[in-house]
């Protein structure tokens, strides 16, 4: 996979100025999410671990960003937006009910677990939900659509883009406390900000971002 901005490490920030203690303190925790559910059944996280690996694929040359950990301790800690659709119950019964809902729809196409499924039959079930075909009765009432746009695609593509390893993908330098940022035109860049490698520059960027601090 060719690099965007290749040697960037976004926590080679951690102890410069770019971050303040505040700031540690919440990524070192994000860190440290525990890789097993503590929310969920073990059945529950492995169906929620096979769809994530659908919504976000990640590289095979990098260890995975934990999505669904990530998840499991947002609705362990009971955290929520503070709203949601009247179709959907709070948070943490949507995804009960969602999952249920999912495995109850494979084994009655498939005959087995969705995430003993093969990719295009993973996909086509997920696409399924996204506009509505699902209608098991395992959903009990809830919309199979509402939860996929409103749960289950917003809550995996924020815990994957909530991840220091995905920042660093994109050239992101975190958190903007205390630091901030100084040139603010198009196409500006800060010193401390990750280089983009262009065609044929990227072990130029390379080496420059080994020296973003």
């Amino acid at each position: 996979m060719d690099e965007r901005y290749p040697g960037y490490d976004v926590l080679a920030k951690r102890n410069s100025p770019s971050w303040n203690e505040a700031t540690r303190r919440a990524i070192d925790r994000r860190l440290a999410t525990p890789r097993e559910p503590r929310y969920f059944t073990a059945e529950e996280f492995a169906t929620l671990t096979a769809i994530a690996e659908r919504i976000t694929p990640q590289p095979p040359d990098r260890a995975p960003i934990p999505v669904a950990a990530l998840i499991d301790a947002k609705l362990l800690e009971g955290r929520e937006e503070g709203y949601r659709a009247t179709e959907l119950p709070r948070d943490g019964e949507a995804w009960r009910r969602g999952l249920a809902a999912l495995e109850a729809e494979a084994r009655s196409r498939h005959g087995v677990a969705f995430r003993e499924l093969q990719p295009a039959a993973r996909d086509s079930l997920l696409t399924a939900m996204s506009s509505g075909d699902l209608k098991h009765e395992a959903w009990q009432g809830m919309p199979s659509s509402t939860f996929f746009k409103q749960r289950l695609l917003t809550d995996i593509v924020s815990a994957y883009w909530s991840h220091p390893t995905a920042w660093s993908e994109m050239g992101w330098g975190g958190p903007a406390s205390p630091r901030g940022y100084v040139r603010m035109g198009y196409d500006a860049r800060d010193p401390w900000e990750a280089v983009e490698a262009r065609a044929g520059q990227q072990e130029e960027a390379r080496r420059r971002n080994r020296h973003v601090r």
